[in-house]
């Protein structure tokens, strides 16, 4: 809500070195923004990986990290930090990373993945479109 409320400024902020070579960005919720200012702490950020695996043939990783890596792409927002290394960014550019909460489990998820052709129904695995 805090980036929201920042306006279009904020989400001019979020881009980072990686859109301007032209690899495209990784979008931020205001959900996402939100529960990773509550669980992080210093210099802890999301780390966003794409492993082979999962039903679909690709899964989404996420994890807490604190080193980043010199291929890595940074996206902020808010204060909030998703970091991706190059060979991820590949099968996630353009989409949103999101905070879900249900009444049987929270995660965080991508929605509105342009590389993706389909997913599984969990959501945490998709292919890509070729």
């Amino acid at each position: 809500l805090l980036a929201a409320s920042r306006g279009p400024q904020a989400r001019r902020e979020a881009s980072s070195s990686s859109a301007e070579a032209g690899e495209g960005q990784i979008h931020l919720t205001a959900s996402c923004v939100q529960r990773l200012l509550e669980i992080t702490e210093g210099s802890e950020f999301l780390r966003l990986e794409v492993e082979g695996g999962g039903c679909s043939g690709f899964q989404y990783k996420f994890s807490l990290d604190t080193v980043i890596n010199p291929d890595d792409r940074v996206f902020e927002q808010g204060g909030a930090r998703v970091v991706v290394d190059s060979d991820s960014l590949a099968f996630v550019k353009g989409a949103q990373v999101d905070f879900i909460q249900e009444l049987i489990r929270s995660s965080f998820q991508v929605l509105n993945n342009p590389q993706a052709q389909q997913g599984c129904s969990c959501g945490s695995s998709f292919s890509i479109k070729l």
